[in-house]
């Protein structure tokens, strides 16, 4: 069949995801190959000290990316875009959206990047003898109880971003298990959240007057390959405002964009891991056995099917070298020359291969927003250096490069060194991996292990979307483990990359001073 039958066909699906800058909407053919894709772009807004979307920009960019991708389909195949196989939406993990019993936003929507629960975290962590990190919902409700909120009185159910979507399309009030992770523990044996803990959820939050059972606010927990509805007359009015796409079409669990990353990376089977380096940076391995310990740096979440991942999160990566090369790019526009963006960030990343093993003496913070697993609720861009220290562009760049992971590896060297969690295979995707090589080696270096980058890691959340979108016409036959191997990836083996001694030694006395130079972060936001 022509690709202009296969999507007549509707032997296609689609997958949406809800990034932290950038909504994207990819659709494939059976076998994974990328037929088309649209995209919006978009930033998240600080309002009254939360950070949010607006529900209007939500749906506008919903919109906008899916009629992008349709007019894609029209421009190259001839034919218009009526119908697909499966649909699947993903989004930015944890989070709060509270909704009461007319299905109304009770509060504007806060996102993963808020660091206002601290004290719900810690109550809930200390409950349960499990994490509870700050940016779960399950954190925001009870801090909101806390708080004593107006609103918390009227909810009748609560959902992450991509569970709203869904829900709003006609898919109900679902969610899949990656996703469900994300706002309360999960039990790997159930599939299903953890019944000890609701029980211990609802006894500490009656005492603060909520008598709303947990239980009956959550959505119902799904895994990868369950159908999860289909989309209504009304869902496909609200994705698609030319009115051309037929309702029915049926929906998969929506995840979260740990569980798409995990899918965009083959990295769902066991002792393997990827790391999702962009705005956030998280690293995710799927673990053998539970953690020994509970640790505030480390939270347990599960794969699209509900097996236990180590996840170790950190709210900021590539913004503050974003920033830095804008400034580059604004000073090559003073002097006359206009810098392409991509010759831009290759040549910058390259740069930072020449540097230093341990950034010959730079030092520097890439904190926007505020960074739990190192103890900030705040965060202040801060870069500094020794007088005597190395001061070229080589090192600044690769102090950049460092400084975007180095949060990352304090996480990691409890999960690797402490825990004795064992990964074969580590796999990148984001932004950082962007230009070839460059991030790859300072992962491994940061990591000490080779960081494999496969064709399709570019290709990003949406594409693992609609992947899992796929997997509903085989979860009857095989694993999603098994899928990914035999129908998606048969073949591929990626481009691999390991850090030298060297460069993994001068990682590690980098991350000496890193860890000395704490109080100057800590002095900055009580300055600034």
């Amino acid at each position: 069949m022509s690709i202009k039958e296969i999507i007549e066909a509707g032997k296609t699906a689609i997958g949406i995801e809800f990034g932290s800058t950038r909504i994207k909407a990819v659709m494939v053919s059976e076998t994974g190959a990328v037929i088309a894709q649209g995209g919006y772009g978009w930033e998240n807004r600080y309002e009254n000290g939360i950070w949010t979307y607006s529900l209007d920009e939500i749906w506008k960019g919903l919109r906008a990316a899916y009629s992008e991708l349709a007019e894609n389909v029209e421009k190259e195949y001839g034919c218009e875009l009526t119908t697909t196989g499966a649909i699947g939406f993903s989004a930015m993990m944890h989070g709060y959206m509270a909704f009461d019993d007319k299905d109304e936003l009770l509060v504007p929507f806060r996102t993963w990047r808020n660091t206002i629960t601290e004290k719900a975290a810690a109550e809930l962590t200390e409950e349960f003898g499990f994490n509870i990190p700050q940016r779960w919902s399950i954190a925001h409700l009870y801090q909101a109880i806390l708080n004593k909120e107006e609103h918390v009185k009227d909810i009748a159910f609560f959902t992450t971003l991509a569970g709203y979507i869904h829900w709003q399309l006609g898919g109900g009030k679902v969610l899949g298990i990656g996703d469900a992770s994300g706002m309360f523990p999960i039990d790997s044996r159930t599939r299903d959240y953890n019944k000890e803990y609701i029980e211990k959820y609802d006894a500490l939050s009656a005492k603060y007057g909520f008598t709303k059972k947990l239980g009956d606010i959550l959505p119902k927990v799904l895994a990868a390959g369950e159908n999860a509805g289909f989309l209504s007359a009304e869902g496909a009015a609200k994705l698609d405002i030319s009115g051309k796409l037929k309702a029915g079409i049926p929906l998969c669990p929506p995840e979260g964009d740990a569980g798409t990353g995990m899918v965009a990376t083959n990295s769902v089977a066991v002792r393997t891991g990827n790391v999702s380096a962009g705005t956030s940076v998280f690293a995710m391995v799927v673990m053998e056995h539970a953690l020994k310990a509970v640790h505030e740096e480390i939270d347990v979440v599960t794969t699209p099917v509900g097996d236990d991942v180590a996840m170790v999160h950190c709210n900021n990566c590539t913004s503050d070298i974003n920033a830095w090369a804008n400034l580059f790019k604004e000073f090559a526009g003073a002097i006359g020359t206009e810098v392409d963006t991509n010759k831009l960030y290759t040549t910058l990343f390259n740069a930072a291969l020449k540097g230093d093993n341990d950034c010959g003496g730079l030092m520097g913070f890439n904190y926007f927003s505020g960074e739990p697993v190192s103890g900030f609720d705040e965060g202040r861009p801060v870069f500094f250096r020794k007088p005597d220290a190395v001061f070229n562009l080589a090192n600044f760049m690769r102090l950049q490069l460092y400084s975007a992971v180095s949060t990352l590896k304090l996480g990691m060297d409890i999960l690797l060194k402490e825990e004795n969690v064992k990964v074969d295979r580590l796999f990148g995707h984001g932004g950082y991996f962007k230009t070839p090589e460059v991030g790859q080696r300072i992962m491994s270096a940061a990591t000490g292990g080779p960081i494999t980058v496969m064709e399709t890691a570019g290709e990003g959340g949406a594409w693992g979307m609609a992947v899992l979108a796929l997997y509903m016409n085989h979860a009857g036959d095989m694993s999603l483990s098994e899928f990914l191997n035999e129908k998606i990836f048969a073949g591929q083996e990626g481009n691999t990359v390991t850090a030298s001694e060297e460069e993994i030694k001068g990682f590690e006395e980098f991350m000496e001073g890193f860890r000395a130079a704490m109080p100057v972060e800590k002095a900055a936001i009580e300055a600034i």
